[in-house]
């Protein structure tokens, strides 16, 4: 009997590394689509920060925990091989959420039919939640307008990165913040922010206060950290801060406090939170925004791939390190 292999959670992380004593590792037999089902050869999976979020025991966030003993969640890439669906035929491109496993059995909810002349890597690079969480938060949250200066956390990330393009498509100042010479490099070179900030440096303040002489009007948080506090100090009257990641909290025990509400009052400022999942419905509305720059060419995009499924077990930890360079891509 042909089998599949799985990944299924199997314990709580609790402020350490993420590692293979977390999971489980199954086998599976193939499954036979039945009536309106179809099966999927999954190719290419998304690993996101998100996922330390899901792997947590909290009931209280935006979406429930994965359950011990069931696949891991993610999303993914991936092509229909049997099909009993009408909507799907075999050799048809899908994206969904599939988790952790390398074949997905489905009934169509969910899916996506992904153009067949579009490639696995651009679409989980950018198409997908990358793309999404950009557009929605610097769009609908930053309120961008041409002229004023953003400073963007986790930069050289797959959100951090598209906000940055999409802000300078727009004429705005973007200053982007990230780990190492190399990363920073990129930023300015390749993808033409004004500047970039190398928080592995030290001296940050002196940093965010020469690339910021006019103060900052929108803020997109992916990371927390040290940086947060300095930014908050240099917001102008009427800014806005979009919340989208702290993963400098994701595993502490005690996340680190935030900066005084004092300026919140005294700047007027604006400070939002979001997660995608609110937002799904505006998918095509946002990929409205995101597409003509998209095909004018002024966003570009790399992906760190990693191969097997089983390196999505220690994958994960390129996050925390700041290792990853792009979009974390696992090709199953």
């Amino acid at each position: 009997m042909s089998t599949y292999t799985a990944i299924n959670l199997a314990k709580r992380p609790y402020g350490a590394a993420i590692g293979p004593e977390l999971f489980e590792v199954v086998h599976l037999p193939i499954p036979t689509p039945g009536a309106g089902e179809l099966l999927i050869k999954h190719t290419h999976m998304s690993l996101d920060p998100a996922m330390l979020g899901w792997m947590s025991p909290a009931t209280d966030s935006y979406i429930p925990p994965v359950d011990l003993g069931s696949v891991m969640r993610s999303s993914g890439f991936g092509v229909v091989v049997e099909s009993n669906h009408p909507d799907f035929a075999v050799g048809d491109q899908v994206q969904g959420m599939f988790g952790w496993q390398e074949r997905v059995l489905s009934n169509g909810t969910g899916l996506t039919k992904i153009d067949a002349t579009l490639s696995a890597e651009l679409v989980l690079s950018v198409l997908a939640l990358p793309g999404l969480t950009a557009t929605q938060g610097l769009y609908r949250i930053g309120q961008p307008k041409a002229g004023e200066t953003l400073v963007v956390s986790g930069a050289a990330g797959s959100v951090g990165s598209i906000v940055g393009q999409l802000a300078k498509a727009e004429g705005l100042r973007v200053i982007g913040v990230a780990g190492g010479a190399e990363k920073c490099a990129w930023l300015i070179d390749e993808l033409g922010f004004d500047g970039a900030i190398d928080y592995k440096a030290g001296n940050l303040n002196d940093q965010l206060e020469a690339l910021t002489p006019d103060g900052i009007d929108i803020y997109f948080e992916n990371t927390g950290g040290e940086i947060q506090n300095l930014v908050f100090a240099r917001m102008n009257a009427h800014g806005r801060i979009v919340v989208c990641g702290h993963i400098a909290d994701y595993l502490t025990a005690t996340p680190a406090p935030g900066p005084n509400w004092m300026n919140i009052i005294k700047k007027r400022l604006t400070i939002k939170g979001f997660t995608m999942p609110d937002h799904f419905q505006d998918a095509p509305a946002l990929l409205g925004l995101l597409m003509p720059h998209l095909m004018a060419g002024k966003i570009q995009y790399r992906s760190h791939v990693l191969d097997g499924l089983e390196s999505a077990m220690t994958g994960l930890n390129l996050f925390f390190s700041g290792a990853n360079e792009g979009k974390l891509i696992v090709r199953l």
